[in-house]
C-alpha cells in the first residue's frame, strides 16, 4: 500500500461503487436525474425569455459541471474572484464573467494572464479609483479590458448608488485608454423592501431601473460595443429579472444575460422556499427545479433515548439552516429499501457531529444506519468538499466530481 492509498482527503468514491456499502461516509451526493432536469430547465427558461445563461460557477466550483452547463448552451461561466476565473479557464471555460470588482495588482495580473491566454473576460467597476487602477495596469500590459458598470442599491453591497453615479463612471471609462464599457450589471439579491412593501415588487422595480439606466447609457453614446450587456439574476428572483429583461422593449442588439448558480442542484431550504414563491407568482412554470444535492452520513451513536449522534457536522454541510433528514437506509441496503425518519430533527451541529432529536417511536434505529440529509444554500455545502459522488437512482456512483475551491 502506498502513501497515496492512505490519503486522508475525505470522500474519494470511485465510479462503480455502491453508495450504501462501498463509500466512506459522510459524502456529498449529486443525484443525476434532478441534476439533468435542472440543467435543461434553466437553459430552456432563459431561452424562452430571450436571455443567455451565464451560470455562477462559484456555487459548485466543479469543472465537470461547468462543462455540462456549457455543453447545454450556457453563454459563459460567471465567477466571483480572479483565482476562480483562472480555475474555470484551466478547465475549458473560455468566456468568463467576473461578477465582482477586480482590485489589487496580483488579481489584475491573473486577469491579464487569462486575456493573454485567450480568455474573453468581463469585470465590474463601481468607482473612478478602480477605473484608474485598471487603466494603468492593463494599459502597461498593452491589453484592453471590457468592464461592466455595477448598479447597486443604497445600503446594499457594491455598485453605484444611482443613475448619476453610473453616468459619471461611464464618462471615466470612456476616458480610459485600456478599458471598454461593455454594459451594465446588477444583483437583485441585495434589494430590500421598505416596511411592509412586497419584496417582489422591490426586485421588479430594481430590474426596471437597471434596464432604464442601460437605455440612458446608450442614449448618451456611452456603449461603444456592438452588443452591450445587461445582466443580473441570482437564484431566488430569476423569473422577475427574466420578465423585466423580456418586457422592457430593449433593442435586439442588447444582450440579456442571467447569472443564477444554485439552480443546478437547488436545495431543500432557502431556494426551495424561493421557488415556492416563484410558483405562486408564475403558475405556468410547472413543477420547477428539483433538489439534487444531499449529504449522506451514518448514525454513530445512540447514547440516550430520543437522541442520535450522526457523523456529519459543520465541516460537511452548510450551517445557515439545519439539514433535514429525508430518508434512512440500512448500511449495505438498496435505494428502494428506505426506513422512516418522520419527526427527526437536527438540533445542533458541531464540527463533525450532528445532534438529532428522535421521536419516541424511533425504536428501529441502529448504529450504522445511513441517513440522507437535505441541505440549504448549495454554496455553503459545496465548499466543504473536494470530491462529490454523482449517483443514479440505484445509488450507484456514476462519477466522482472534483471541485477546485
Amino acid at each position: 500500500m502506498t502513501v497515496a492509498d492512505l490519503s486522508l482527503d475525505k470522500g474519494q468514491p470511485e465510479t462503480g461503487k455502491r453508495l450504501l456499502q462501498d463509500v466512506s461516509l459522510p459524502a456529498a451526493v449529486l443525484h443525476e436525474a434532478p441534476l439533468a432536469h435542472n440543467l435543461a430547465w434553466m437553459q430552456a427558461f432563459c431561452a424562452a425569455h430571450g436571455a443567455s445563461l451565464a451560470p455562477h460557477g462559484k456555487t459548485t466550483m466543479a469543472p465537470a459541471l461547468f462543462q455540462r452547463q456549457l455543453a447545454a448552451g450556457a453563454w459563459a461561466i460567471t465567477l466571483a474572484t480572479a483565482p476562480q476565473c483562472r480555475a474555470a479557464f484551466a478547465h475549458g471555460a473560455r468566456r468568463l464573467l467576473m461578477a465582482n470588482q477586480l482590485v489589487g495588482q496580483a488579481n489584475m495580473a491573473i486577469a491579464a494572464g487569462l486575456i493573454e491566454a485567450g480568455a474573453e473576460l468581463y469585470v465590474l467597476v463601481d468607482s473612478a479609483a478602480n477605473v484608474r487602477q485598471l487603466d494603468a495596469f492593463f494599459g502597461a500590459r498593452g491589453l484592453r479590458l471590457p468592464v461592466l458598470v455595477e448598479l447597486g442599491v443604497p445600503g446594499g453591497r457594491c455598485g453605484c448608488r444611482d443613475r448619476g453615479e453610473v453616468m459619471a463612471l461611464a464618462e471615466a471609462v470612456a476616458q480610459a485608454q485600456a478599458l471598454e464599457l461593455a454594459g451594465l450589471e446588477g444583483y437583485e439579491g441585495v434589494v430590500r423592501a421598505e416596511g411592509d412593501d412586497d419584496p417582489a415588487a422591490a426586485v421588479a422595480a430594481y430590474a426596471g431601473t437597471l434596464v432604464a439606466t442601460l437605455e440612458a447609457l446608450d442614449a448618451a453614446g456611452r456603449l461603444p460595443v456592438a452588443r452591450p450587456l445587461v445582466t443580473a439574476s441570482g437564484s431566488a428572483w430569476h423569473d422577475l429579472i427574466a420578465e423585466a429583461f423580456r418586457d422592457a422593449g430593449l433593442d435586439e442588439r442588447v444582450h440579456r444575460v442571467m447569472r443564477p448558480g444554485c439552480y443546478l442542484t437547488h436545495d431543500h431550504g432557502l431556494y426551495a422556499e424561493a421557488q415556492a414563491r416563484l410558483l405562486a407568482r408564475r403558475h405556468d412554470i410547472g413543477a420547477g427545479l428539483r433538489p439534487a444535492l444531499e449529504v449522506f452520513a451514518q448514525v454513530q451513536s445512540l447514547p440516550e433515548p430520543g437522541l442520535a449522534i450522526v457523523a456529519m457536522g459543520r465541516r460537511d454541510v452548510g450551517g445557515d439552516r439545519p439539514p433535514l433528514a429525508l430518508r434512512r437506509y440500512r448500511e449495505g441496503g438498496t435505494a428502494r429499501a428506505t426506513l422512516a425518519v418522520d419527526g427527526w430533527r437536527v438540533e445542533k451541529l458541531m464540527d463533525q457531529h450532528a445532534f438529532v432529536a428522535l421521536p419516541a417511536a424511533s425504536d428501529d434505529v441502529a448504529v450504522g444506519d445511513v441517513v440522507a440529509f437535505g441541505i440549504s444554500h448549495p454554496c455553503l455545502t459545496f465548499d466543504k468538499w473536494r470530491r462529490l459522488c454523482r449517483v443514479d437512482q440505484d445509488l450507484a456512483v456514476l462519477e466522482t466530481l472534483a471541485t477546485c475551491f
